[in-house]
């Protein structure tokens, strides 16, 4: 029998296992070299933009809410398409928000659904907005970022993006082509090491930014708030013995949290890192056959939809269903796939259809992420599948939709 396929999996190899055995046999398990190999690994990646690393995707979000002084009065944007984190992190600070639409097909908030978001916005203090690489497809940042500077100078929200999906991905502007990470059109952008991601930690998380005050507050905030620098001691009396810092000491000026990543989760990263470009290289590879094989199965079934100026690196392969005209359900063509060896997910429930949102917002129409969400099922992709494993992926989603070959 043919080995089941998940929809996403991690590829470790014998080089990964023995970056984390060295840190098992090292002095340091937490907090040590290894988190600084690897922040510094993702800076050139990102194009020398200062990385903070972080315990997952969701504490790399929160960071950046806590960073920028997000909290209660403040509105942020957020696109409906999204996992929970992207809107949870706005509440775990206090704030409020704004859900605006997507594209139907792509799932991604492009210029005028941010430009409605911010009419609801209706006055309102927007303090951030966060778009989303839905699947590795970057969202239209030069577009965004537009926007944003139309705002009068003391008013200026900041982009904050949730590229959790998307390290690797890369994009073109009237400026260039930028890597996502590289923060040209954003205040920060942040990551996820998830093991279903392009890399993988374990779980870990990482924030880039351009601003370096703003990277030495993300890493304080990390871990408790501590700061250890003496120039800002406040308690000059126990800080220092004469004019010489007390080596032990650190002051807390504001409450953070344990948001840590250990030596172990960014071995693991750094050596997964250097296979970047590979996996990506294959992921794009197994995308384009995807869409060979399914540009003719109209219009039941639709292949991945491509944002204009986006070179996504393919986190996700969303296929878009025709579950209604094809009279079978998503319950039902997913079993299928599942009887056939062969996993599929779903990518997301829009979020502000979330009972903890509708009771606190109560409930509104956002047309392009419902549609997006009906039509939506993430195929099998991840390194390790060969073309074969997308023929067989392939030739059992067109028999449970029902498509005649």
């Amino acid at each position: 029998m043919a080995e089941f396929l998940p929809y996403g999996r991690q590829t470790i190899d014998d080089d990964d296992i023995s970056a984390v055995c060295d840190v098992l046999r090292g002095d340091f398990l937490t907090s040590g070299p290894a988190v600084a190999g690897f922040e510094a690994g993702l800076s050139q990646v990102f194009g020398d933009s200062h990385v903070v690393a972080s315990a997952n995707g969701t504490t790399a979000l929160h960071l950046s809410m806590l960073a920028l002084g997000v909290g209660p009065g403040d509105v942020c944007i957020v696109p409906s398409v999204t996992f929970l984190a992207t809107a949870n992190v706005v509440r775990y600070v206090g704030a409020d928000v704004i859900f605006s639409d997507v594209c139907a097909d792509t799932g991604v908030m492009r210029a005028q659904d941010l430009e409605d978001a911010l009419q609801r916005a209706a006055g309102r203090p927007v303090k951030a907005i966060l778009p989303v690489h839905l699947g590795g497809h970057v969202a239209p940042m030069e577009q965004l970022a537009g926007i944003v500077a139309a705002f009068p100078q003391n008013k200026v929200p900041a982009i904050v993006e949730d590229a959790c999906h998307a390290i690797g991905s890369r994009y073109t502007t009237s400026e260039g082509e930028f890597t996502v990470g590289d923060c040209r059109h954003s205040t920060m952008a942040n990551f996820s090491f998830h093991p279903v991601k392009t890399i993988a930690c374990g779980e870990g998380g990482a924030t880039s930014t351009r601003d370096p005050e703003l990277a030495k507050v993300l890493a304080e905030l990390r871990s408790h708030g501590m700061v250890r620098d003496a120039g800002r001691f406040q308690n000059k009396d126990l800080g220092f013995d004469g004019e010489d810092a007390n080596p032990w000491f650190y002051e807390m000026h504001a409450i953070g949290y344990n948001f840590r990543i250990t030596d172990m989760q960014a071995a693991l990263g750094a050596s997964q890192l250097k296979k970047l470009p590979e996996f990506v290289a294959r992921r794009q590879t197994l995308v384009a056959r995807y869409n060979e094989l399914l540009q003719d199965c109209g219009p039941l079934i639709e292949p991945n939809a491509a944002l204009a100026g986006s070179t996504p690196a393919q986190h996700l392969y969303a296929a878009r269903i025709d579950f209604e005209a094809a009279g079978r359900s998503r319950r039902q063509v997913m079993a299928a796939m599942r009887d056939a060896g062969i996993g599929t997910q779903v990518h997301y429930i829009p979020v502000h259809t979330q009972p903890y949102y509708k009771a606190l917002y109560g409930e509104h129409v956002l047309s392009g992420a419902d549609r997006f969400y009906a039509r939506t099922l993430s195929l099998p992709l991840f390194p390790a599948m060969e073309p074969g494993d997308v023929d067989r992926v392939v030739g059992a989603l067109k028999k449970a939709v029902g498509v005649n070959s």
